[in-house]
């Protein structure tokens, strides 16, 4: 397996690395993680893209000094403040995990694994109005993990975001956004590793993450290129 370590210099080109490390995988069969910390901003989904309300809720997420994203993973919009933890994980569609509800459940028990190395014990499911609401979401003491899946003819790539802390910072961006948006949002659903008693070290959170999600598989360390 190959681990992708590191980010770009900015969001853009950063998200394009995540999408090469799938296309490469398509190509060459071998599964591929990354585990890091993205920029400051909001990554939008293409429900979100097809909303009347999306140029307002862009124009609240720059007014706070976030940049505007729109990933092809996911449901609806997610912040991240440089301390916010995402994964992915690209894998073969022939790999031995199987159908999308067996990647799903796999990673979510992966994940699990992670945070309680991380001091938490987190449960399946979310709070009623929880950011980027889904059926994936694990949470203790608000929602922490959302993951969502894409699956291409050759490639499956699980993503995941994994809130560490600044969960105020978080509900306080996204509050706007989904009122431009006309979706339900509860800014009190949303939680924290930190808030919840465990670890407000976003870099213990990507080691955890690391290890649970790769399995046991020996892996190749590869840095992202810078531009």
């Amino acid at each position: 397996m190959r681990l992708l370590r590191g980010r770009t210099a900015d969001p853009e080109t950063d998200f394009e690395r995540t999408r090469e490390m799938a296309e490469t995988v398509a190509e060459d069969r071998e599964p591929a993680l990354r585990a890091w910390r993205p920029h400051g901003q909001v990554a939008f989904g293409r429900r979100d893209a097809n909303s009347d309300g999306y140029d307002r809720a862009c124009r609240a997420a720059r007014d706070q000094g976030y940049t505007v994203i729109e990933r092809a993973v996911g449901g609806r919009a997610v912040a991240y403040t440089g301390s916010t933890v995402s994964f992915s994980l690209a894998v073969p569609t022939e790999d031995p995990r199987g159908t999308i509800d067996d990647r799903y459940e796999w990673t979510k028990a992966a994940v699990k694994r992670a945070l309680d190395d991380c001091g938490i014990t987190a449960r399946t499911g979310e709070p009623d109005a929880a950011f980027c609401p889904g059926s994936h979401s694990l949470q203790a003491d608000g929602k922490i993990t959302g993951l969502a899946q894409r699956v291409r003819q050759s490639v499956a790539v699980v993503g995941g975001i994994v809130v560490v802390r600044d969960h105020e910072a978080i509900a306080g961006v996204l509050a706007p956004v989904y009122e431009a948006l006309d979706v339900r949002f509860d800014t009190q659903s949303v939680g924290s590793v930190a808030d919840a008693g465990g670890t407000d070290d976003p870099d213990r959170v990507i080691a955890a993450l690391e290890q649970s999600l790769a399995d046991g598989r020996e892996v190749s360390v590869s840095a992202i290129r810078e531009t």
